[in-house]
């Protein structure tokens, strides 16, 4: 059987890192699988279920059979899941890293609500700069849109809906400057004021 790997921090200078939890709800969760695993496995070793090889299950000399071993090592890493990451434990000690893992999905959610309720249209951007101020730009509108969900408790696609019509314009015609300011409506002024307290 081949050796786990050791992580030496003075050997693996700047190498990531390796963060592990375990959780009884995901413990429940793996046992249930490896054990339908097993069964499967001993179903296809028994000749009463034809399969592609599946987990657990070697081939030794033209006869399949159970893996022990693996399904041994499946079970001793039972309800413990991996995180890694190239932040240093000084920058980031691991309860932050798993903690940051749970809030990935606010992040995902994001930006599959950004193609949608923003309307963000794809760019396609060639040098360093412009790419970087399309990044501000679209991460500033996100910041804004999650800030404006939590204070009002109204979702980014009723707070655009509810936030379009105001468009301010300003027209120069025969040297003089008029500017057309929309009407705010109520829902506009109720969400207005939700926001700023």
């Amino acid at each position: 059987m081949k050796a786990e790997p050791v992580w030496d921090p003075e050997q693996h200078v700047g190498s990531w890192r390796a963060v592990w939890a375990y959780s009884n709800k995901r413990a429940a969760r793996d046992n249930k699988t490896l054990t339908l695993q097993e069964n499967r496995a001993k179903q296809v070793v028994a000749g009463q279920k034809a399969a592609r090889t599946p987990r657990f299950v070697r081939t030794n000399n033209g006869a399949a059979e159970l893996d022990e071993a693996s399904l041994a090592r499946a079970r001793r890493l039972v309800g413990l899941k991996g995180y890694v990451t190239n932040i240093p434990a000084d920058l980031m000690p691991a309860g932050e890293v798993i903690a940051s893992y749970h809030d990935l999905w606010q992040v995902e959610q994001s930006f599959r609500m950004s193609k949608t309720d923003l309307r963000a249209r794809p760019r396609f951007h060639h040098k360093r700069d412009s790419i970087e101020a399309h990044l501000t730009v679209v991460f500033a509108a996100l910041a804004m849109a999650r800030h404006l969900q939590q204070r009002t408790g109204v979702s980014i696609k009723k707070a655009v809906q509810t936030l379009r019509p105001l468009r301010e314009v300003t027209v120069t015609f025969a040297g003089q400057t008029i500017t057309a300011r929309p009407k705010v409506s109520d829902d506009i002024r109720e969400l207005i004021d939700r926001a700023a307290h």
